[in-house]
């Protein structure tokens, strides 16, 4: 996924303000079912939260790497345990970007 402007994540953050996260990450990590359902909430949604439920700083922080990694997706935001992902679905493009 490319990288996205700055304006381009200020909108995607307004419009993930108000969404709940869809995918939760547990204490046994990114597997691959988990990893199925994001690409899956992506393709559908294009926008997504993820919570990654992780001891400390460090482990959030590669378990949110690997899931963008595996998924292709771009991390729009952080805030605490919760990712904003968004990647762009070129059959049938949801969201309409600056």
């Amino acid at each position: 996924m490319a990288d996205l402007t700055p304006p381009q994540k200020r909108h995607l953050k307004a419009l993930a303000h108000h969404r709940k996260p869809i995918v939760i990450i547990g204490e046994s990590g990114v597997t691959p079912a988990s990893l199925q359902e994001i690409a899956r909430a992506l393709a559908h949604h294009e926008l997504i939260k993820v919570r990654v439920n992780a001891v400390d700083r460090e482990a959030r922080e590669i378990r949110i790497a690997a899931i963008c990694a595996a998924t292709d997706a771009a991390l729009v935001q952080k805030i605490g345990h919760v990712a904003t992902l968004f990647r762009r679905n070129p059959e049938a493009p949801r969201i309409d970007l600056p």
